[in-house]
């Protein structure tokens, strides 16, 4: 079976330097944010190329406070993109704040000239989450024009897009605020859940710290409403120890498997969906379109020759059923978003694919008989 992550051989390759970063805090007897939180922070911040990262319980944590960091309340509208994982929406909505859906563009992206043209004709829009999705980087000068002329508040979603990069630029610098995810699929995974978030404003990381704690200012003096969403010492001694160190190699892998399906998956019935223009991937996903008539057998055909895949996303945000009744806007329609949701299958890119298991996946893909 080739699985779409794997775990195992993960352990096998990482289990002495975990073993020793979960010793490292059991020896300390500090179990919450103490000074393993403290060095993960610092090095993620250093690999991201940002001033500031903050650890928090999950990637969904992460977006919700940076969100409420930037003023986000109630009533706010918010835009964002109908493909991605539901945790982006739902950030929104547990601030009260109305999710504001425009489409995406071929690569799974949110389009930016959508996003201007609902900014030109909305003035009640004054914050935007973006998606980084698959892996991929959204333009980042387009981005921060966005940002500047109407004056936004954005908070980028980097769950997906670790060490991805826009003509250089890394992915997470030109909102106020970024988020990131490190669920344990993710490139950047842990053995549980958790959260950063990526600021260049000290004064952010600051308003980001006390909200993380309860509200706490200090010891017992609590300012605001806050939450308790703090990454464990495990997580974090776990992350600096024994996974940020492989985190390059892990992408470079990552990088390769990609180049190597986009140039030997040859069969007519199946579009790589690819990475745009001026985007260095990291590839957290990689997905493929088929017609969507087609996809059933297509996924059966995987599954006969032991191929594992996913479906990133198969119902667009705002068709989700949780939605309905609820205070969402969808701005012009989706139509891409909704073929590529309707077509897209995700074949396994992680790091552990052998040379071999790459060549078979491709095999299998070209002898499908659509």
């Amino acid at each position: 079976m080739i699985l779409l992550n794997d775990f195992k051989r993960q352990w096998q390759d990482t289990h002495e330097r975990a073993m020793d970063a979960f010793r490292s805090v059991g020896e300390s007897g500090w179990y919450v944010l103490g000074a393993r939180v403290a060095e993960f922070e610092a090095s993620l911040a250093r690999r991201w190329g940002v001033p500031h990262a903050l650890g928090v319980a999950s990637g969904m944590d992460a977006l919700e406070i940076a969100l409420k960091v930037l003023g986000c309340k109630p009533g706010d509208k918010v835009l964002t993109t109908p493909l991605s994982a539901f945790a982006t929406t739902l950030a929104i909505l547990k601030l009260g704040a109305t999710p504001v859906f425009v489409d995406t563009d071929q690569f799974g992206l949110i389009d930016m000239t959508a996003c201007r043209d609902a900014l030109r004709k909305r003035a009640d829009i004054r914050f935007l989450l973006p998606v980084h999705l698959y892996g991929n980087a959204l333009d980042l000068n387009e981005l921060l024009r966005l940002r500047d002329e109407f004056g936004l508040n954005v908070v980028e979603d980097c769950a997906q897009s670790i060490l991805a990069t826009f003509e250089g630029v890394p992915t997470g610098s030109v909102g106020q605020l970024a988020a990131t995810s490190f669920y344990p699929t993710k490139n950047l995974g842990a053995m549980g859940d958790g959260g950063a978030i990526l600021t260049n404003q000290q004064t952010l990381h600051e308003a980001a710290a006390i909200l993380r704690d309860y509200g706490q200012s200090a010891k017992y003096r609590h300012d605001q409403i806050g939450y308790n969403s703090r990454l464990d010492e495990l997580q974090a001694a776990l992350l600096t120890q024994a996974y940020l160190p492989e985190l390059e190699r892990w992408t470079a892998r990552r990088r390769e498997i990609a180049r190597r399906y986009l140039e030997g998956i040859a069969h007519a019935g199946i579009q790589c969906l690819g990475s745009p223009p001026g985007s260095d991937s990291c590839w957290h996903l990689f997905p493929v379109l088929v017609n969507p008539d087609r996809k059933p057998s297509f996924l059966a055909h995987l599954q006969e020759n032991r191929v594992c895949y996913g479906e990133h996303y198969p119902i667009l945000i705002p068709h989700q059923r949780a939605l309905a009744g609820a205070d969402v806007e969808v701005i012009g329609g989706c139509d891409t978003a909704a073929r590529i949701s309707f077509s897209a299958a995700s074949l396994p890119i992680h790091p552990y694919l052998s040379d071999e298991e790459v060549a078979c996946v491709i095999d299998i893909c070209n002898a499908w008989k659509d």
